[in-house]
């Protein structure tokens, strides 16, 4: 057992002694008492990553420009190899496009292209070809032709138009800038 000091000198010195303890920190067990335990930053990660979980699926996802682009080239993949198709088999190709679906289904492998919600699909078919009604379609001829047709895809502030060439049956991707 510590022996305490009896005159008065001396306690002075002790107490002297313990307040510069407390004020660098220690409590009057010899802990640190500054800063934070691991539990209380265990806590607050937990409450942030539980906010995270609420919040995060409740923000609304857009199509990106670059995602945007994906689909054009999707789409011109799709009626290339619909075109392609039609060359090696000799056979006629219809590419069904559903612009109020926002679908193009290929009409060789039957693959589907859906776009999401905040993409908006316009296409310019023609309504005749080859003596028979359209206007839903676009279609490959074994020459290499077909009846054409322009496919939209565009979001808030960018586009882009995928064009068929009736008289070649060639494909290309038109960026669009939109107000």
């Amino acid at each position: 057992m510590e022996r305490q000091p009896t005159s008065p000198a001396a306690r002075a010195e002790g107490l002297r002694e313990a307040q510069d303890f407390n004020a660098r920190g220690f409590n009057a067990q010899g802990f640190n008492a500054q800063g934070f335990a691991l539990i209380e930053i265990l806590c607050v990660l937990a409450i942030i990553g539980l906010l995270a979980a609420i919040i995060l699926p409740a923000i609304p996802r857009t199509t990106t420009r670059a995602r945007l682009e994906s689909y054009a080239v999707e789409t011109a993949a799709l009626l290339k190899a619909d075109r392609n198709a039609a060359l090696r088999r000799q056979v006629r190709v219809v590419t069904q496009v559903d612009a109020e679906g926002r679908a193009i289904r290929s009409g060789v492998t039957g693959r589907t292209i859906r776009l999401p919600g905040d993409v908006v699909m316009q296409a310019t078919l023609a309504s005749r070809c080859a003596d028979r009604a359209t206007g839903r379609s676009i279609d490959f001829f074994p020459s290499g032709m077909s009846c054409g047709g322009t496919i939209a895809l565009a979001r808030p502030g960018m586009g882009y138009e995928v064009r068929v060439n009736w008289l070649t049956g060639g494909v290309e991707i038109v960026p669009q800038k939109l107000l």
